[in-house]
């Protein structure tokens, strides 16, 4: 090991948003050192938001010519070429990430560090790049980690010899599932149930809670609970227990291979279920086993997540995180906008800036999509908060009709003192694109439902369901007035 260190005005470890820190650092001028142990671009690019939803749009257009026949469409014949959605999704997502690394190699500023690292000594960094039989150290007064997550691996019987996936490798599979058990019933698990099951796999999802997708709203999580188990075997209440190997196979081009879970409800009813393939979705957890970050002081939770103040910053000065690794949200949008934060609070050390996550949305990419922003009802609640609601269905709008979505619905959870958005949910036709306009209104407007019911809609275009549904919270007899 080199004892002599690099010294860089700043360290970023992590290429996904802590990319665009280090890109606006060494732009002004200091100097930067980036680390990145695997495909630059961070999970949102590799095995994330980005290659999940290349995807998912695949399953959409099988889903649009499924249904064509409502529209008076007879479509016949049609064919899925699993290998060519793969490949196509892969290339896309490797040529991004590739010209990220050719842009930072061919960049003496940020300077590229290509490998594992750890913490070994107060704000000290080794690396072991793959090129390199010793380590390097390098040093920096600002260090940020943006390390990102991975898939949580639960302990189940049987688990490790299954030859199990997680989201890593479902999108990066060379062979389609026949049948595919997904344990876990949340939004990562319900947008891979979503595709593989669009291509015809025969689709097994064992969910312990009461509902799929159980952090949304309670009367979306129904509703799409509703939806998906119409589609496909959904077993809710149920823990999977052990997993066996039923020919002694674990080849995944084996077309005999089969595996079988068990699993048990609260009853101690027992549920059993052959595969050829299982695919764990239980959540996931941050990548701060490896960083050694008890060399230098920064302290974790319970769950390994970073402690980090409303600056970003760690219980050591100069030391900041952002991202997945903080656990705080596990989305693309708000980890970019923490690099935003970050950046100033880094650089401007007496003029620091909290972080502001008012109105913090997020979508759900399946079918059909889900988006939200604000409490859930069973927030409000709980929290003794007092509100008014209302539900407006797409089917009563123009556009729904058109688009036959007989499902859909917006909910917008309202004061009833000074009327501003609380919340707001919805289930259906392209739900992240109509729920922008409450963020608007949340965010840089007066906060208000007046926001959008003041607002001209076009008609009859799909976000009238929304103004539709702030129309009817607006009545004065909800007021009380």
């Amino acid at each position: 090991m080199n004892n002599v260190p690099n010294t860089f005005d700043i360290i970023v470890i992590g290429s996904g948003s802590g990319l665009d820190v280090a890109s606006a650092a060494a732009e002004r001028g200091l100097k930067v050192a980036i680390i990145e142990k695997d495909k630059m671009g961070g999970t949102c690019l590799n095995r994330g938001c980005i290659p999940s939803k290349l995807l998912i749009h695949s399953a959409d257009i099988i889903e649009t010519i499924k249904k064509a026949y409502v529209f008076g469409i007879d479509v016949k014949g049609f064919s899925v070429d699993f290998n060519k959605i793969m490949k196509r999704v892969n290339g896309i997502t490797d040529s991004d990430s590739d010209s990220i690394n050719n842009a930072l190699k061919e960049s003496e500023n940020p300077k590229l560090f290509a490998g594992e690292c750890r913490f070994v000594g107060d704000k000290r960094i080794a690396i072991r790049t793959r090129n390199d039989e010793k380590d390097q150290i390098i040093t920096a007064e600002k260090i940020l980690v943006a390390v990102g997550s991975q898939p949580r691996i639960p302990k189940i019987m049987g688990l490790l010899e299954s030859n199990y996936i997680t989201s890593d490798e479902a999108l990066r599979l060379k062979k389609q599932p026949r049948k595919l058990i997904l344990i876990g019933g949340g939004y990562i698990a319900c947008e891979l149930a979503h595709f593989f099951g669009s291509l015809g796999t025969e689709i097994h999802i064992i969910q312990r809670n009461n509902v799929l997708i159980p952090s949304e709203d309670e009367e979306i999580s129904q509703k799409f609970t509703e939806i998906f188990s119409k589609k496909y075997n959904v077993y809710l209440g149920y823990t999977a227990e052990s997993i066996s190997n039923n020919n002694g196979s674990n080849e995944s081009n084996d077309t005999k291979r089969s595996f079988k879970v068990v699993a048990k409800n609260s009853s101690g009813k027992r549920l059993e279920i052959d595969s050829d393939q299982i695919l764990l979705s239980v959540g996931r957890v941050p990548n701060t086993s490896k960083l050694n970050l008890d060399e230098t002081g920064v302290k974790v939770n319970e769950s390994g997540f970073i402690n980090v103040d409303e600056y970003l910053e760690t219980n050591v000065k100069g030391i900041f995180a952002l991202g997945d690794v903080v656990g705080r949200y596990q989305f693309k949008h708000s980890a970019n906008l923490e690099a935003q934060y970050a950046f100033n609070n880094i650089l401007h050390t007496d003029n620091k800036n909290p972080v502001n996550y008012a109105a913090m949305p997020h979508a759900i990419f399946t079918s059909p999509q889900i988006s939200g922003v604000g409490f859930t009802e069973q927030e409000l609640r709980k929290k003794g908060i007092d509100y008014v609601k209302s539900t407006y269905p797409y089917i009563h709008t123009g556009m729904g009709q058109a688009i036959e979505d007989k499902e859909g619905f917006v909910k917008f959870l309202v004061d009833p003192k000074n009327r501003s958005i609380l919340g707001c949910h919805i289930i259906g036709t392209d739900s992240s694109i109509l729920i922008h306009e409450v963020l608007v209104a949340m965010r840089t407007g007066n906060g208000t439902i007046d926001s959008i019911t003041n607002t001209i809609h076009i008609h009859p275009a799909l976000s009238e369901v929304v103004a539709r549904t702030a129309s009817s919270i607006q009545d004065r007899e909800l007021f009380g007035s």
